[in-house]
């Protein structure tokens, strides 16, 4: 485990400069629907450099426990050749928890299928987001069922980084079913539930203890000690001393440093 007093002013600033080479293309469909909400909503953009071959793919699912939010493809990770793919989702309560999931799966499965014509490589596709955006990427990489549904092995991915994610069973599904948020359940819709040795590396990036919400912190923790004692060899958990929920920014180096080690 890491505890981060960060002075990284100097990383954040160098990876402001080199969104000008990107070109993004928007609001592509991923999923078939003849229902209006989901054409609206299941769409992703794609940021890729000029000129891209063969680039690592970071697929970036973004925060507001899973009843707000929009897709966006961070122009901070828009730099050393990474691809960028920003995905929207259907959400609650147009959409059930596990249909949300299912969204998450199925983009992902389309970026397999099609990020080479964009110039990502399928061989180096990287799964991350912040909040309710860890919890589906965490979701997706260890319960191997959501992407098998769609000819994807979980293990294929070069890496998973949650930022802040849920690792019990998300709060909007417990409010579903009358449940509070103070009261932890770990089932099938829960990322620690599936915790397995095998599963692509890891990195959790958690806010400061003292000032994340609801224990989150401590759930992560426990992640990453569940997924050590299964076997995980490439776990790390990384904690931002000063931070809170909104633990994003000082983030962005971390994901980047993790993607040139894996690709």
């Amino acid at each position: 485990m890491k505890k981060l007093i960060l002075t990284i002013a100097c990383s954040l600033s160098l990876m402001f400069a080199s969104a000008g080479n990107y070109k993004v293309e928007r609001d592509i469909a991923y999923r078939t629907s003849e229902d209006k909400y989901t054409q609206q909503q299941c769409r992703l953009d794609i940021a890729a450099e000029k000129g891209a071959k063969d680039a690592p793919v970071i697929v970036w699912f973004h925060s507001g426990g899973l009843v707000s939010g929009k897709k966006e493809a961070p122009q901070p990770l828009m730099r050393d050749g990474v691809v960028v793919v920003g995905v929207g989702y259907r959400l609650s309560p147009n959409a059930t928890v596990n249909e949300i999931i299912d969204d998450a799966a199925c983009a992902v499965a389309w970026v397999y299928e099609n990020i080479e014509k964009y110039g990502g490589s399928r061989e180096k596709i990287f799964l991350a987001g912040h909040s309710a955006g860890g919890y589906l990427v965490s979701m997706i990489g260890l319960d191997k069922s959501r992407l098998e549904r769609y000819g994807i092995d979980a293990n294929s991915l070069r890496g998973i980084v949650p930022f802040s994610g849920q690792v019990i069973t998300h709060f909007t599904e417990r409010d579903a079913r009358g449940i509070r948020d103070t009261q932890p359940v770990v089932d099938s819709l829960a990322p620690l539930y599936h915790v397995r040795g095998d599963a692509a590396p890891m990195l959790l990036l958690v806010g400061d203890r003292e000032l994340e919400m609801l224990g989150r912190y401590e759930e992560n923790a426990y992640f990453w000690r569940m997924l050590r004692l299964a076997g995980h060899k490439d776990v790390e958990i990384c904690e931002f001393d000063g931070y809170g929920h909104n633990m994003v920014h000082p983030g962005w180096p971390l994901l980047l440093e993790f993607v040139k080690r894996h690709k």
